[in-house]
């Protein structure tokens, strides 16, 4: 298969909160056979230093996550910073607000609608890709009867917004993530592969790594086939009683047993 398997560093987010705790972590990830990395749940550090040792370790990272805040007010500085990454998408975690229950979905999505426009156009004007990373809120309906992705979709050419699709939050959004992937083709680059199990002590929904769960992913990887999507980074958001890293490991482990190879 082409596409790259990269890890999520939000997996190992506790292993990142300095310049030298990243760059060992860059250096377990890159050791276990990960060839790419999404910078997401990282401390502040100077890009140019971070290239030399991604390059040092034979890693890319082609896209990050960053928060819409931070994009919105300094959408330059966020713009050289992957300039010298040489990561041509910038991505955002999620819409403000949509965590806040005391706050109306509608509302926080109509503002994050008002305010993007002019951030994608800048991102496109210096030749780089927004992208959008969903959870389960954007398969809400909104009061045109779309869901607010679609809506996204509706807005935006796939130039000016990719969609790094999530496989756990299409499942908890009541998608089909084979399904999506298909549709979104066109948009999806860089997706996060990250499973969806029920824990069958406690009955609740909780993440694992890659395999472990009950996702489709034969499906799922005929989709991303069709697709053509580059990059799928392994991603858990809570590893529980597990270590994260061995996570990321089991994950790997899978998916080259089915077929991805570097």
């Amino acid at each position: 298969m082409g596409t790259v398997i990269g890890a999520q560093l939000f997996t190992v987010r506790e292993y990142c909160k300095t310049p030298e705790d990243l760059e060992k972590t860059l250096e377990r990830v890159a050791k276990m056979g990960y060839r790419a990395v999404q910078l997401s749940g990282v401390c502040d550090c100077d890009p140019v230093w971070l290239k030399g040792v991604l390059d040092r370790l034979g890693l890319v990272a082609p896209v990050s996550h960053v928060s819409f805040e931070k994009l919105y007010e300094r959408t330059d500085a966020v713009i050289a910073a992957h300039a010298a990454l040489n990561a041509p998408y910038i991505g955002i975690g999620a819409a403000p607000h949509i965590f806040n229950k005391e706050k109306d979905l509608a509302n926080s999505f109509a503002d994050f609608f008002d305010k993007v426009p002019a951030v994608i156009a800048k991102i496109k004007n210096a030749d780089f890709q927004f992208f959008y990373h969903h959870h389960d809120a954007e398969f809400a309906r909104s009061a045109n009867g779309i869901t607010y992705i679609e809506e996204l979709m509706n807005r935006f050419t796939p130039e000016e917004c990719g969609i790094l699709l999530d496989t756990h939050w299409v499942q908890a959004g009541g998608g089909d993530p084979a399904a999506w992937i298909r549709c979104l083709t066109g948009r999806v680059a860089c997706i996060h592969f990250k499973d969806y199990c029920i824990n069958p002590h406690m009955r609740e929904v909780r993440f694992a790594p890659v395999g472990a769960g009950n996702l489709n992913w034969p499906a799922i990887f005929e989709a991303v086939r069709q697709a053509g999507v580059k990059y799928a980074f392994v991603e858990q958001d809570k590893c529980y009683e597990e270590d994260p890293f061995d996570c990321l490991e089991k994950s790997l482990k899978f998916l080259r047993d089915a077929g991805f190879k570097d």
